[in-house]
């Protein structure tokens, strides 16, 4: 019988896995896209992203209900359909709209087209906060949380990370070199394969038996008084998790505009999403590393270590000269495989995926801990702050403009000394007094 149950439990684990993955796929196609429209709108680089992770603020709390009320499986399925629309939308605006003038910017004329794909990444980021509401407390409650619930969540993030290697590679090798002729239409194949991988997952989950743990609890007694936020380690959790998500998101991102910008060191939109890539690929080395190990190290520890060593390569890329260079590899349609000279900075900020690559697993992993009937709730809150993925890039784009790219890291350092200081003291539950069952 037991045997028989085990067996039972790996159909919605390896659900879980491939709809991590999926999270990925969709999230990482923004930053690289920005590249095209960045080119027309020099203003624009980071908006797809922003709009990307705005959803997660408007859609976290809502999320959370949803899944109370209609579960875990019709939660993801809704996700899924709306995911295949916003990726629908991301390729009308390379149809739609490309004469029509909206409104001007600095006396720039902004077209319609701009508008539609910033509309289809809003609905995107509906469709991936949605995603990561299910996934995340699901795994965490299939490993029985704890060490084995980080372990679970940190292996769907493996392939978390394998899809993130391949996005920002696929659109630079789609994009080869940024010209004024660079379109959404050259990445259309990469579109066509979201909206066919959103049709397929929806008729697979369909048919997947999903756990459904008790999605209404009745207090006696009157009106619960406590919620999920009356627990200090979530509440700090939760600012952690939003200057996380900036900081995975940032680093590749900047690093992609850096390598990429036609007066910067390479000036190659091929090289910098390759070599963007090669971080996310860093991040599935590092995450496959801390599923190994979880189930003998504490996620404390782990959480603490990365966050120390994060901040030492970031340190050191900032301090080094950008003449000091090292051969990584780059793809280009024309050119294939070859090794390029970039920055030696670029070197230690990639490094820094193998970092960044538990932060996720480890901040929900710890800020959930203990929380019982509140778990559900917690998950809507935690991916309302996923908006800081949107934010933070933002914010450290629009410094780039003023200490230049490599100066912008320093608001990337500050972020991870927080996340060092919840690992080693804000995790620690000090609300053991609230009822939780």
């Amino acid at each position: 019988m037991e045997q028989k149950q085990t067996k039972l439990a790996v159909v919605p684990v390896v659900t879980m896995f491939f709809m991590f993955a999926m999270i990925s796929f969709v999230t990482n196609m923004a930053a690289p896209f920005g590249n095209i429209w960045k080119n027309q709108y020099e203003w624009s680089g980071m908006l797809g992203n922003l709009m990307n992770f705005l959803a997660y603020l408007i859609m976290g709390i809502p999320a959370g209900k949803l899944m109370q009320r209609i579960g875990y499986k019709k939660t993801a399925l809704w996700a899924l359909g709306v995911g295949f629309v916003g990726v629908l939308v991301q390729y009308l605006s390379s149809l739609l709209g490309a004469s029509v003038e909206t409104f001007t910017v600095s006396g720039q004329p902004v077209m319609l087209n701009f508008l539609i794909y910033l509309l289809g990444a809003f609905i995107c980021g509906f469709c991936v906060c949605m995603l990561n509401t299910v996934v995340n407390p699901m795994l965490n409650l299939l490993g029985g949380g704890g060490n084995r619930g980080n372990q679970l969540i940190q292996t769907g993030g493996t392939l978390n990370s394998l899809t993130g290697t391949l996005t920002p590679l696929l659109v630079g090798a789609l994009i080869g070199t940024v010209t004024d002729r660079t379109a959404m239409s050259d990445v259309s194949p990469l579109l066509f394969i979201a909206m066919g991988v959103f049709a397929l997952a929806f008729v697979v989950i369909l048919f997947v038996k999903i756990p459904e743990p008790r999605r209404e609890r009745i207090i006696r007694g009157g009106r619960d008084p406590h919620s999920a936020w009356s627990f200090r380690h979530l509440v700090l959790g939760v600012v952690a998790i939003f200057f996380y998500v900036g900081i995975e998101v940032g680093i590749p991102a900047e690093l992609n505009f850096y390598l990429s910008d036609p007066l910067g060191p390479v000036a190659s939109a091929a090289v910098g999403g390759a070599v963007a890539a090669v971080y996310w690929l860093l991040m599935m080395v590092g995450r496959a590393a801390s599923a190994a190990i979880s189930g003998k190290v504490s996620t404390r520890t782990q959480l603490s270590v990365a966050a120390i060593v994060a901040i030492l390569f970031i340190v050191v890329a900032i301090l080094l000269p950008a003449d000091v260079r090292v051969s990584m590899p780059g793809y280009s349609v024309t050119d294939g495989f070859q090794m390029f000279q970039v920055p030696l900075s670029a070197l230690f900020l990639v490094l820094c995926g193998l970092c960044t690559s538990l932060m996720w697993g480890g901040i929900f992993n710890l800020s959930v801990e203990g929380l019982g009937k509140y778990t559900e709730q917690a998950s809507g809150i935690f991916m309302m702050m996923v908006v800081g993925g949107g934010v933070m890039p933002l914010i450290q784009n629009a410094l780039a403009k003023t200490v230049g790219y490599m100066g912008s890291y320093w608001i990337v350092a500050a972020m991870l000394a927080y996340i060092l200081f919840y690992a080693l003291v804000g995790s620690k539950n000090v609300n053991r007094d609230i009822p939780v069952e």
